[in-house]
């Protein structure tokens, strides 16, 4: 490969700061933080607001929406005719 043009691909824990959940893998992403992991070595950081662990499609704890009521709220809001 030729040098210089690589980002550089290593191992980074990633921290899903909503649910307190960590996980390690390989990427280029660049951080600033380091965390000491399961394996005694320390890796670089990266913090994340999100991930299957939080998000409500892979927990099951989706909120459920009341559509019709949504819909008369933007009819009295904006006019029209409603749809039947």
């Amino acid at each position: 490969m030729k040098e210089g043009i690589h980002p550089n691909y290593r191992e980074v824990v990633f921290q899903d700061e909503a649910a307190n959940f960590k996980f390690l893998s390989r990427s280029t992403i660049e951080t600033k933080e380091t965390i000491v992991w399961e394996d005694g070595k320390e890796y670089p950081l990266y913090k994340l607001d999100i991930s299957s662990e939080s998000h409500p499609f892979y927990t099951g704890k989706q909120k459920v929406v009341d559509r019709a009521g949504r819909i008369d709220k933007f009819y009295r809001k904006f006019g029209g005719a409603k749809k039947k």
